[in-house]
């Protein structure tokens, strides 16, 4: 059996048609990559055609299901409000990268969570927080919120709505180290020093529309599961937040940063090499989901020119695995492009995805359900009656 097959074969292995062998390689199920013969055609990792094969032969129990859903597997709930289709991103039916040309962060917002475009009036934000690391002063202004906010049970979408909006310019300001008016991009950029009309805050707003939701991941689950409770919407934007400090998540681009460094030691080829090596990953490259290329990065890296480092460490990991750049990796660039903060690529991320988490804790509250899933025990088997005891 070769490594690689084509789409056809596939297809005939599987008994599918192509669209659902094209939702599998978007789900990471199967492996793909453009073939070196015909780079519009796309060839699959035979290996995994044929452990999906097998399983769909033998039928799958619902524990199993339910286990193989956890890490890139089948869909666990249903929502409205983004989907990947064939390697393009989603914001309820519209595409990101198109809204990325004329929207705001704002008007996103309001399209994710189902409302007619019109502006909110907020209410009081009160002052941010202090402190020199926005990264803390974003966990203090979101957990000052939860500790007061009422539960998001019961209540009227107009106040949602309204609350969500508050949320919003709440991380911005403790974002940004200051309460300001105007569009959430230019009051980033102007926190950050990018000065009006040299374009920066035009990338920023860019970035923020492209990184604002991404179906169910990590950080948008952890929301839904605390929105499930009814707590706040504060209080699940908080738990998005705390997923997404993680360095498989928001935390992506310090480990970029790592590669970059070895990358100006070694060389972008022998800090390749080393990695691939050491069974390393490569941040800031390659995505599950986009298989083709994730269109975030393509989009934001087609608005300016990375320098020279980053662009000489895109060229050696493009040409040694075939993986383009992740949005992990325009975001690095964007920040070093405009001489932003060091963390400013985490703050993006989570001034934009709030909007998802809130959008998705609005639809989660008013699905009524509660996200409580059950362990599969591979403890010690349990006896009925027993004490706890001696341990001689």
């Amino acid at each position: 059996m070769t490594d690689w097959i084509g789409a056809e074969e596939a297809c005939a292995r599987l008994k599918v048609r192509s669209q659902t062998l094209y939702a599998y390689a978007s789900r990471g199920r199967v492996g793909a990559r453009p073939d070196p013969a015909d780079p519009r055609r796309s060839l699959y990792r035979a290996a995994d055609v044929a452990g999906l094969a097998e399983r769909k032969s033998r039928g799958r129990k619902a524990a199993a299901v339910a286990a193989g859903a956890i890490a890139w597997g089948e869909p666990v709930l249903d929502s409205a409000i983004t989907t990947v289709v064939e390697g393009r991103l989603y914001y309820r039916g519209r595409e990101a990268v198109v809204l990325a040309e004329t929207q705001t962060l704002e008007s996103v917002a309001r399209l994710l969570r189902g409302g007619d475009g019109a502006a909110l009036k907020r209410s009081a934000r009160g002052t941010p927080p202090g402190g020199e690391d926005m990264r803390a002063r974003a966990f203090l202004a979101l957990a000052e919120r939860a500790g007061l906010d009422p539960p998001a049970l019961g209540r009227h979408p107009l106040a949602l709505a309204v609350e969500a909006a508050t949320l919003l310019d709440v991380l911005t300001d403790a974002v940004a180290g200051a309460a300001s008016s105007g569009a959430i991009h230019e009051r980033l950029g102007t926190a950050w020093g990018c000065a009006r009309g040299d374009g920066g805050a035009e990338l920023i707003r860019r970035a923020l529309v492209l990184l604002a939701d991404h179906e169910l991941n990590a950080s948008t689950f952890a929301a839904r599961v605390a929105a499930s409770t009814g707590a706040s919407l504060a209080a699940s934007a908080l738990a998005g937040l705390s997923a997404l400090s993680g360095p498989r998540h928001g935390g992506a681009s310090a480990a970029m940063r790592g590669l970059l460094a070895e990358a100006a030691a070694l060389g972008p080829a022998g800090a390749i090499s080393a990695r691939l090596a050491q069974d390393r990953s490569l941040p800031g490259f390659g995505h599950a989901l986009y298989p083709d290329g994730d269109p975030r990065a393509r989009a934001l890296l087609a608005r300016f020119e990375p320098p020279a480092d980053l662009a000489a460490l895109r060229r050696a990991v493009e040409g040694a695995t075939g993986q383009a750049p992740n949005v992990d990796f325009a975001l690095v660039a964007l920040a070093e492009v405009l001489n932003l903060p060091k963390d400013a690529p985490f703050a993006l991320f989570a001034v934009a995805r709030c909007a998802g988490w809130i959008a998705h804790a609005i639809e989660q509250v008013q699905t009524g359900g509660l996200i409580r899933p059950r362990a599969r025990y591979a403890g010690v088997a349990p006896i009925a009656g027993a004490s706890g005891g001696s341990a001689n």
